[in-house]
Order: structure tokens, then C-alpha cells, then sequence
């Protein structure tokens, strides 16, 4: 039988244990968790005690330490996504996080200082948008993969089983998985605790069920996010070294059809070398390409994982091809070219220069350029008897600076032609028919691949997506251009001022950072350094006086000019020194050292 979780809990509280009661058919199980010791063992229903206050959850995201001590961290909330071979798929939208400590007398003020803003970071990971699961399907594998498994991976439960790239909730699981007193007793015991470990993917999942001509076909797109380098924009880029690349998601689109399946598979990931762009009030910070790593090192770690997890690796490079973005242009071609690898193939595409002046037709040269190799590649595909048809050979490697905004422009296009194939193969679509001419279905696909972009945007940079409007409708509109600009502009703010916060976030939630509350120098004590207060006061005050100059113009405007150039000089002098200093302004991450993220 496959491994599956429980579906439907009970948390029972007393001063003393939380108690969590598998409340499926047949269950007898409970899962007891000490909130003195923090031991973990397992019981049957009659041991909860009947004064307990009990309330339902869905799912447990795991455990996590903190200055105050221990923390149980639940899904108290879920949404339907939808259905696919029979497996419900959920998404995760409210959790609630509870102490082990009944107070918090023994901390010192600076300590329930930290603890509290240790809890915001928990909390706010927690409430971005995008944590899915599912207790009797395994959301981080591909088709594919799956196909390719024995009988005893068939057996094995879903955390055990699942692909830890896109396990977010993996460090909060590892101590309730790792008890040495379940350790010792017999395996059908820590399976049975493994029942209540829920795998929570974090990215992007629609469902849709769509029909063309009369026949009726389930359609599903999957973006799995990995949490290896995982981060926010500017300060995670380029790979770490063991080759895991920042932003790196798995996208799958899945077409079920009368017993059928069809997956179509492409992965995103930020440039393979050893590259850095951290916000300093800029614009756009020229990325830095670091002089003394060994670049091809964490490149061939890279594409060595790529290869054995995917096969052939088809690379889209869409950065500009001169100003800033050249060098690391440059620098993969030149990195692809050293490797010399028959499984590696390289195309530069400079994606701003060929659609320049709203010319998005011209992405059809791209398209023309890969179509011999995605026909190479091609799709998984198994038929209704459970025999695979196909097997997809490679993928598309695709990105731009962000692996976003021109990235999800040129999947959703790769991914729309072996949909096609797929579909003519399958019989739902007749020969001769073009995708693009359903119009009930292109407006579905357009939607989703719209709304993909801004969950992988929003989990990265902060905002929603640009270009959606042509991922939307197939063309570029002035509105379009506007909203892109409104969104610049709050990545520009979130960059520059709130992604350090978002950064610690993420660290915390993954294990990048664990809190000792022995150590006397927390890293959220760190004080600010002066001219992070004192220049900016002083610009907004001379500024501030420039105008009240200029309000109360006295007898003679020699007068009110030499206090307004005065006030003026004063105002524009400190901005240039803060946009000179811009680095010091900005807010950055505080847990986890430069070095560590570089």
C-alpha cells in the first residue's frame, strides 16, 4: 500500500503535553509531545485526558527552537486545490504557532525582545502565500520520477520519500522524526510517527478540468520551489558551494486524459557562478562577479545534479548582451564552453534587445532557434494501462538576472508548444488545429501561467510579476507597462528597506540560522551604525527648512535665496552621501553572515 499521512487531526492541549489524535477511519494512533522534555512517543486515544482543550488542525509543519524554547508550529486552515488521479491537494493558508512554555518569566527583556521578533520572522514565512500538500500524493516528484521508483520507495512514507529540494518544512520535521526513544523501538513505530509529518511544497500549484472539441481533460501546472540557497532577490544570487543555485524552481505541467498522462518538465535557476548584487539605494546594483572563487567548481557541482536528476540540460540565457548584465552573460558562455559537456547546450537570447519597442512577436526567432531540440527532448508520457510511452530526455534551463519576469514569459510559450504535441498525440486536438485558436483554453492557460509568475515573483522579489500582461492576453499593453512600472517601484522599496527582515526570515524557517539562548550576543542586538540615523534625519531637516525658506520669503529675495541655497546645498549634499554610503542604509540581513550568502 502507498505511504499516506493523516488527513484529519485533533490537537488536544494540557499545561503538561499537546497531544495530536489521528482522527482517520480505523486510526487508533497519537502523537504525544512532552512540552518539559520535548519528547516524543506515541499512544492510542484513550490516553488523552479528558480535561484537555481540543481543537482541529490539518497537518503539522513541524517544530522549531527559539530563545523563549520550544515551539509547535500547525496548519489550522486549508483550501481545496483541487484533484488529480484520485489524490485531494490542499493548500496551506493559516497556521498557528505554540509555545511548550507556559510563561515567560525566565527571560530577560532583551530576550523576550529577541523571541518576539524571532516569532514575526516565523509568522511572516508562514504567511507567504503558496505552501501546498497532500497525505496520500508525493507533490515533490515529477511524473516521471515516480515512474521510475521500486516497490520498497512505494512503501516508504511520504517525508522519507520526498525530493528534500522542495521539502520547505524539512528542518521543522527533523526533530519530531529524529526521537531517540522512537529510535530504539520497533520500524512500525517510526512509520506511524512519520504518518503525522506532512512534506509541505512552497511555490505554486492551479488545477484546471478543460474542454476542447467536447473532450475533456484535466490540466495542471506545478512550480516546486527548492529550499537549498533559498532567499530574496538581491541578496541571494548566483550558487552556493555545493552548487545549488538561488531561485531555482521545478515546473511541471501535467495533462491527465482519459487514463493518460503527459508531463512537461523545466526548471529556472539563477546564473551557475559565483555572482553577488546586493541593494545599495541603486536602481539596479551592478552584480559582482566574484574574482577569487572557483567558479567552475560550484558550476560542475551544479550541472553534475542537473544532469543525473534531469538528463540533458538545455540552456536559455535571456540577460541583456551589454551594460551591466554582459559580463555574466559572458562568463556562462564562457563557463558552458570550458565544461565541454555533449549533455550542455547554450543559447544567449537578449531579451530586451529583440522585443525592444513592444515587439514580442519577435520571441517567435527563440522559438524557432529550440524547436528541433525540444522535439529532442521531448515529454513524459504514460498511457491508461500504466505503460510509459515516452520518456523526456532533458529540460529547458531558462533565466534572466531574476529568473522571473522574461523567464516565465518563455516557459509558458515552451511549455504551451509540447502541450500542443501532446494534445495532438492524445486525439484531443485535431490535425491541423493550433492551441492558440481555443479560445476558451487559452484564456485558462494564459490566466494560470500569469498567476504562476506572480507566486514565484512574490515569494522571491516581493511583488507580482512583470510582462504578465502578455503572459495574460499575447501582447504587450500600455496598461501593462504601467502596472510594471507601480511594481519596480515596490521592489525598489522592499529591496532597499525590508529585505533584510525577509531574508532572516527565511534563514530561520529553513535551519540556515538555529537561536542559542545561552548566547549573550544576538545578532538582532547589533547596533546600527550612526549615519544610518543621523544623515537621514538631517536631509529630511534641511530639506524641510529649504521649503519653510521659501514659505516665509523675508523683505528681500537676497536674503530668502541665501537661506534656500544654503538649506538646498545642505539637502542634496547628505542625499549624495547617503546614495554614496548606500549600503549602509539599506536593511540587511542579520542572522546569517555576508560570506554565508555570497
Amino acid at each position: 500500500m502507498a505511504a499516506t499521512a493523516y488527513e484529519h487531526l485533533k490537537l488536544h492541549i494540557t499545561p503538561e503535553k499537546f497531544y495530536v489524535e489521528a482522527c482517520d477511519d480505523g486510526a487508533d494512533d497519537v502523537l504525544i509531545i512532552d512540552r518539559v522534555s520535548t519528547e516524543v512517543t506515541l499512544a492510542v486515544k484513550k490516553d488523552v485526558p479528558p480535561s484537555a482543550v481540543t481543537r482541529p488542525i490539518y497537518g503539522i509543519m513541524g517544530t522549531i527552537h527559539l530563545v523563549a524554547g520550544n515551539y509547535l508550529v500547525v496548519i489550522t486552515k486549508k483550501m481545496k486545490v483541487g484533484e488529480f488521479f484520485n489524490h485531494v491537494i490542499w493548500k496551506a493558508t493559516d497556521f498557528d504557532v505554540l509555545s511548550y512554555k507556559k510563561t515567560m518569566l525566565h527571560l530577560t527583556d532583551i530576550q523576550l525582545q529577541d523571541n518576539k521578533t524571532f516569532l514575526a520572522m516565523l509568522n511572516h514565512v508562514l504567511s507567504t502565500d503558496g505552501f501546498y500538500f497532500s497525505t496520500t500524493y508525493d507533490l515533490t516528484h515529477t511524473l516521471q520520477r515516480l515512474s521510475n521508483t521500486s516497490p520498497e520507495f512505494q512503501e516508504m512514507s511520504l517525508l522519507e520519500r520526498a525530493d528534500q529540494r522542495f521539502v520547505w518544512n524539512g528542518h521543522l520535521l527533523r526533530e519530531l522524526s529524529a526521537q531517540p526513544e522512537l529510535a530504539s523501538n520497533s520500524q512500525k513505530s517510526a512509520f506511524q510517527v512519520h504518518r503525522f509529518a506532512l512534506p509541505v511544497l512552497h511555490g505554486f500549484i492551479t488545477m484546471h478540468s478543460c474542454s476542447i472539441n467536447g473532450k475533456y481533460f484535466d490540466w495542471i501546472l506545478i512550480s516546486r520551489r527548492s529550499c537549498f540557497r533559498a532567499g530574496v532577490r538581491y541578496y541571494v544570487r548566483g550558487i552556493d558551494s555545493e552548487g545549488h543555485a538561488a531561485n531555482f524552481v521545478e515546473t511541471e505541467q501535467i495533462v491527465h486524459y482519459s487514463g493518460n498522462r503527459a508531463s512537461f518538465v523545466q526548471t529556472r535557476g539563477s546564473i551557475p557562478v559565483f555572482w553577488s548584487q546586493r541593494p545599495n539605494l541603486k536602481y539596479k546594483p551592478d552584480p559582482q562577479i566574484n574574482k577569487v572563487a572557483n567558479h567552475m567548481d560550484g558550476f560542475q557541482r551544479h550541472f553534475d545534479s542537473q544532469v543525473i536528476i534531469y538528463g540533458k540540460q538545455v540552456i536559455i540565457n535571456l540577460v541583456n548582451h551589454k551594460g551591466s548584465e554582459k559580463p555574466l552573460e559572458q562568463t556562462f558562455a564562457k563557463m558552458v564552453s570550458s565544461l565541454g559537456s555533449g549533455m550542455i547546450r547554450y543559447i544567449a537570447f537578449d531579451f530586451h534587445k529583440e522585443c525592444k519597442n513592444m515587439r514580442w512577436d519577435r520571441l517567435s526567432i527563440l522559438l524557432d532557434q529550440v524547436a528541433e531540440m525540444q522535439d529532442e527532448l521531448s515529454y513524459f508520457l504514460v498511457d491508461s494501462a500504466g505503460k510509459v510511452v515516452t520518456n523526456q530526455e532533458g529540460v529547458f534551463r531558462s533565466n534572466c538576472m531574476d529568473c522571473l519576469d522574461r523567464t516565465n514569459v518563455i516557459q509558458s510559450l515552451l511549455a504551451r508548444r509540447s502541450l500542443q504535441a501532446q494534445l495532438q498525440r492524445l486525439g484531443v486536438l485535431h490535425v491541423g488545429q493550433k492551441l492558440e485558436e481555443q479560445d476558451e483554453f487559452e484564456k485558462i492557460y494564459k490566466n494560470a501561467w500569469a498567476d504562476n509568475a506572480n507566486a514565484c515573483a512574490k515569494q522571491y522579489a516581493g511583488t507580482g510579476a512583470l510582462k504578465t500582461d502578455f503572459t495574460r492576453t499575447g501582447k504587450r499593453t500600455q496598461l501593462g507597462l504601467v502596472m510594471d512600472g507601480f511594481n519596480s517601484l515596490l521592489r525598489y522599496y522592499k529591496n532597499n528597506f525590508s529585505d533584510g527582515f525577509r531574508q532572516d526570515s527565511i534563514d530561520l524557517f529553513l535551519g540556515n540560522y538555529s537561536v542559542d539562548e545561552l548566547d549573550s550576543h544576538s545578532p538582532l542586538s547589533v547596533p546600527r551604525d550612526w549615519k544610518f540615523l543621523a544623515l537621514p534625519i538631517i536631509m529630511v531637516v534641511a530639506f524641510s527648512m529649504c521649503i519653510i525658506c521659501l514659505l516665509m520669503a523675508g523683505d528681500t529675495w537676497t536674503e530668502t535665496l541665501a537661506y534656500v541655497l544654503f538649506w538646498g546645498v545642505a539637502s542634496i549634499g547628505t542625499f549624495f552621501i547617503i546614495l554614496y554610503n548606500g549600503k549602509d542604509f539599506v536593511d540587511a540581513p542579520r542572522l546569517v553572515q555576508k560570506e554565508k550568502i555570497d
